[in-house]
């Protein structure tokens, strides 16, 4: 297998909501890029309300300028759950897939814990108008917590190869408390589905936890040539909120089949700023191909509260098909 470094240059800042709507009062977590033709680029991101409960929403934007934004959507593309759902406190972006004329929309639902703080499984939602609206395909998850993944799921990333839907996706192996507060840890994991509801889960874990990492998260997947390559989101397990040396970076992997994967963190080739948006956190990279030329949306600091950004990196010169 053959190594692949990059080398992304930042092109600056996108979007953070300005927290005038009551459902956007802060945050721009987690951008999916959606191309729609060759003028719309469309990214979706989620957005937190005063009480902290997440909703998701989408900017379109200008593919050759992202920086151009030319509509901003002035309502959630689909509400919270009904109480007692998976996803009553909370709708976040999790893959966004365009399939034969409907747009897919996998999303992680949140609910409020007790002992622990939070709980998440998968979500999927349909758009059959290009994007604008959404209904859910049920109001169950497509990937709940089960055996082999008894705590909870959260987000993924999606390829469709030979009509078979692919997953790499966030799963929680333990909280454990540190200090006052107690921390989630989680890796990535893979399942298969003939239809992007019902999912084959065989407990094969794609990338684990180091000595001394807390979370691997929020993969983003794209097959360049024969190989695979995945960037995802690691942190540390100590004081990561606040502490940047703990806190999120991006890692990347290389696969030949998309199951067994070897860790290349060291070629990611991007990194915190030495000031601004970025420059304690960066993290949920969503990376996309146009031609020969890679563009990754990522996060800033505090987990998107300074909204989200992105990066450029050209592919070999243009030699890798």
């Amino acid at each position: 297998m053959k190594s692949t470094e990059l080398n992304w240059q930042k092109q600056g800042h996108i979007f953070v909501p300005d927290g005038t709507l009551p459902w956007a009062r802060s945050h721009a977590q987690v951008p999916l890029a959606l191309p729609l033709n060759d003028d719309v680029l469309r990214i979706y991101y989620g957005t937190r309300d005063e009480q902290n409960r997440t909703r998701t929403s989408f900017i379109d934007v200008n593919p050759r300028q992202p920086q151009e934004i030319n509509y901003i959507h002035p309502v959630p593309i689909l509400e919270l759950g009904s109480p007692g759902t998976f996803d009553d406190a909370g709708v976040m972006p999790s893959a966004v897939v365009n399939k034969d004329g409907l747009i897919y929309f996998f999303y992680v639902g949140w609910n409020v814990g007790h002992k622990i703080r939070y709980r998440t499984a998968l979500g999927l939602a349909v758009s059959e108008d290009g994007g604008l609206t959404f209904k859910r395909v049920q109001e169950k998850p497509v990937l709940d917590r089960v055996a082999p993944d008894p705590l909870s799921t959260s987000c993924q990333s999606i390829l469709i190869e030979n009509g078979i839907w692919r997953s790499w996706y966030m799963s929680y192996t333990h909280w454990q408390m540190r200090g006052d507060v107690n921390e989630p840890f989680y890796h990535i994991k893979y399942a298969q589905s003939q239809d992007g509801i019902n999912w084959l889960r065989e407990n094969r874990i794609c990338i684990d936890l180091k000595e001394g990492e807390g979370g691997i998260a929020c993969p983003s997947v794209l097959k360049l040539g024969n190989q695979y390559i995945m960037w995802y989101s690691r942190r540390g397990s100590g004081d990561y909120r606040l502490n940047p040396d703990q806190s999120y970076r991006i890692g990347m992997a290389i696969s030949d089949d998309g199951l067994e994967w070897q860790r290349r963190d060291a070629a990611a080739g991007i990194d915190i700023s030495t000031a601004g948006w970025d420059a304690n956190m960066i993290a949920y990279p969503d990376v996309t191909r146009n031609g020969d030329e890679l563009r990754m949306l990522y996060n800033g600091n505090d987990f998107g509260r300074t909204g989200f950004g992105y990066a450029k990196a050209q592919l070999n010169n243009g030699k890798r098909k």
